[in-house]
């Protein structure tokens, strides 16, 4: 077993307050622009009673693709806000005998985008892996959901950011020190929108596949409520085990 040294309290303060800088400055991005209104009714604010419905399940269509050798028919919905800075789409599978009431549960994976991992299949990180388990989970079962969301490029820090990160871990930091060592926080993602698009979607009961804790947490803080948490264990290779290493060790990630 590799020897650790335990971080400073100091340290540990600053990465908690890295956390949680980085949620805060995707909500104050993201809280003014997404409301998903009430079913025949516009969105409002809480306090002030004004229509702001500016985040909307903009299209949706009957989207085919091939997963390991077999053709796979899936429902799209594609969510925007008005200034199309944020967009985000919901993959649903659903069998031809499954009940469409919202009292089924779906087993549900909120997928950050990655363009390194999911389009070119980068072994510096997990992220293809884990969307072909989420994949492969929701087509098995009778009602699964994917939200996939772009703007969650780099943990919330964009892609060329991450590419900035990359480097320094070229140099030697870990995943959690290359973030702070650019100015970026650890994570700044933010899980009002996919709370939102599920609740959209008739669903505020769901099973997460995630190892993250702290995912767990933000989507009960709006609303959602995670009946069971489904871990998603990928087999690491020589170029990522630092990196899973460090979201167990320093993220608290069930791996």
């Amino acid at each position: 077993m590799t020897n650790m040294s335990l971080p400073s309290l100091t340290e540990e303060k600053s990465e908690a307050a890295s956390f949680i800088n980085g949620a805060v400055q995707a909500r104050q991005r993201a809280a003014a622009v997404f409301s998903v209104p009430a079913a025949g009714n516009k969105s409002q604010t809480a306090d002030e009673g004004v229509d702001t419905e500016m985040f909307r399940d903009i299209a949706r269509t009957t989207l085919p693709i091939e997963f390991r050798g077999e053709e796979v028919k899936l429902e799209a919905h594609a969510y925007e806000d008005d200034t199309v800075s944020y967009q985000a789409m919901a993959l649903v599978h659903r069998d031809a005998n499954a009940s469409e009431t919202t009292d089924a549960v779906p087993i549900v994976r909120v997928h950050s985008g990655c363009v390194t991992g999911d389009i070119f299949h980068s072994l510096r990180c997990d992220c293809y892996a884990q969307l072909q388990l989420a994949l492969e989970a929701i087509i098995e079962s009778p009602l699964g959901i994917i939200v996939y969301l772009p703007h969650h490029e780099g943990r919330g820090i964009g892609l060329v950011n991450k590419i900035k990160a990359y480097a320094e871990q070229d140099r030697g930091l870990d995943t959690v020190d290359a973030n702070l060592s650019i100015g970026a926080p650890i994570d700044a993602r933010d899980y009002e929108l996919p709370a939102k698009i599920l609740k959209d979607l008739g669903y505020e009961k769901i099973r997460l596949m995630t190892n993250n804790p702290l995912k767990v947490e933000a989507l009960e803080r709006h609303g959602i409520q995670v009946m069971d948490k489904c871990r998603t264990v990928t087999e690491p290779s020589e170029h990522n085990k630092r990196y899973l290493d460090t979201k167990r060790d320093r993220m608290s990630h069930s791996l």
